[in-house]
C-alpha cells in the first residue's frame, strides 16, 4: 500500500509540474506576443497582412540598418521626381479646378491648415477648397459629414474624387510630406467622441514618418469621419504597421491600391 501511495504521489507531482510548465510557457508567450489589457486590441492584431510589433506595451521602434536608411533616401527623391511630374502633367486639370473653384464661391481657391508631421512637426497643409469661404474650419476639429451643408457642389464632386488632395503634392516637394505615409491629422483630432491623443497609447508613434498623400489604412478603405472608436483604432493601427514594416515595395503596393480603388472611392465627404 505504502509503495502504491508513494507512486501515486509520484504522479500527482509529476501532473503538477506539468501544469506548472504549461502556464509558464503560455505567460512566456504572451511576453513574446507582446500583448497588454492596457493597448487596445485593434492596435496589436495583423493589420491586412502587416503585423504590429509591441514591446513592453509601446510599438516597437523600427530597426535601424543601413537598408532602411537607403530606402529612405530613395523614397525622398522618387516624392521629388514623382511630385515634380505630378504636378506638371497635372497642371490643365489644376488649373481648370481652381476656375471653377473661383466661378463658384469668390473666396480663396487653397485652403490651408495646420497638420502634425515628421517628428511632431507643425506645417500648413494645402488642399483645394471645398466649402464656401464663411464656412471653412481652420482647426479642423470638426470633420465633414456626409450632405456636409459646408460643401460646394464643386467641393463636393472634387472630395469624391480626391482631386481637392492633389495641391498637397506641393507639400510633398518641400519636405512636409511623402507620397506615401500616414494620413496627417490637426493637433486635437477627435476619433470616436475624444482626441486621438487621448483614445491611442502612443499615438506620437505615428510620428516617425512623414505622412503621406496616402497610405496603408487609406488603400484598405479606412478613411473618412471618425465617429467610429474601433474604426479609427484600426487606422492608426495601420499607420503603426507602416511604420514598423516600411519598403520602397510597400509604398509601390500602396501606390498601386490607391490608384485602382481610392480615387474612385464614395467614402470621401
Amino acid at each position: 500500500m505504502d509503495g502504491t501511495a508513494n507512486l501515486v504521489d509520484r504522479e500527482a507531482m509529476a501532473l503538477r509540474d506539468d501544469i506548472s510548465s504549461s502556464v509558464v510557457t503560455q505567460r512566456e508567450s504572451a511576453v513574446e506576443l507582446n500583448w497588454s489589457p492596457s493597448v487596445p486590441r485593434e492596435l496589436t492584431r495583423t493589420q491586412n497582412g502587416l503585423p504590429v510589433q509591441w514591446v513592453d506595451s509601446a510599438p516597437a521602434a523600427p530597426a535601424s540598418s543601413f537598408s532602411r536608411s537607403v530606402s529612405l533616401i530613395v523614397k525622398r527623391l522618387v516624392d521629388i521626381a514623382g511630385a515634380g511630374a505630378g504636378l506638371l502633367f497635372l497642371a490643365p486639370l489644376l488649373i481648370i479646378v481652381a476656375l471653377l473653384i473661383k466661378n463658384t464661391d469668390k473666396g480663396p481657391v487653397f485652403f490651408r491648415q495646420s497638420r502634425v508631421g515628421l517628428d511632431g512637426r507643425v506645417f500648413q497643409i494645402m488642399k483645394f477648397r471645398s466649402m464656401y469661404a464663411d464656412r471653412c474650419d481652420v482647426s479642423g476639429i470638426s470633420q465633414t459629414v456626409a450632405d456636409d451643408k459646408r460643401v460646394t457642389p464643386i467641393g463636393a464632386l472634387i472630395r469624391k474624387t480626391s482631386i481637392d488632395e492633389l495641391p498637397q503634392l506641393i507639400n510633398v516637394l518641400r519636405g512636409d510630406m511623402s507620397l506615401v505615409g500616414p494620413r496627417p491629422h490637426v493637433a486635437g483630432m477627435l476619433a470616436g467622441g475624444m482626441a486621438y491623443e487621448d483614445l491611442v497609447p502612443h499615438y506620437g508613434f505615428r510620428h516617425h514618418v512623414r505622412p503621406g498623400l496616402t497610405g496603408w489604412a487609406q488603400c484598405q478603405g479606412l478613411r473618412g469621419p471618425t465617429v467610429d472608436r474601433s474604426k479609427a483604432l484600426q487606422r492608426v493601427g495601420h499607420d503603426f504597421a507602416y511604420v514598423q514594416n516600411f519598403s520602397l515595395w510597400l509604398d509601390a503596393k500602396i501606390l498601386v491600391k490607391t490608384v485602382a480603388s481610392e480615387l474612385l472611392s464614395s467614402t470621401a465627404h
